[in-house]
C-alpha cells in the first residue's frame, strides 16, 4: 500500500542569487509548508538532503529537486526554460505546486 502523494501549494518570490559559480533563480519554500514534505521524504532523501519533486508553475510542470535551506524550509531552483515559458522573472511572486516524487517500493 502506498501513501498519498504529498502536495504543497505556495506563492513565493522568485529570487536571483549570484555567486562565483554563476547565477541561480530560486523560490524559498517556507519551513511551515516544508514540514509535510520533510516528514514524508525521510527515506527518499538524496545528496545534500535534496528531495525529488514534481513542480508546477502555471502550465509548466517539471521534475527537479528541492534543497534544504538554513531557514528550515527548502529552496526550489527554477531553470531558465521554465522562467521563459512561464513568463516569470526575479522579483515576481509565483504560485507553485510541489508534489513529492515517491520512490517505487
Amino acid at each position: 500500500m502506498t501513501s498519498p502523494a504529498v502536495t504543497i501549494f505556495i506563492t513565493g518570490t522568485l529570487r536571483l542569487w549570484t555567486g562565483a559559480g554563476g547565477k541561480w533563480h530560486f523560490i524559498t519554500i517556507p519551513e511551515e509548508q516544508s514540514r509535510a514534505l520533510r516528514g514524508e521524504s525521510l527515506a527518499a532523501r538524496r545528496g545534500f538532503g535534496s528531495v525529488k519533486v514534481e513542480a508546477t508553475i502555471g502550465d509548466i510542470t517539471w521534475r527537479t529537486s528541492v534543497f534544504p535551506h538554513r531557514s528550515g524550509g527548502y529552496i526550489l531552483p527554477v531553470k531558465a526554460s521554465v522562467r521563459r515559458d512561464a513568463g516569470i522573472a526575479a522579483g515576481n511572486d509565483v504560485p507553485v505546486t510541489l508534489k513529492l516524487v515517491q520512490r517505487p517500493l
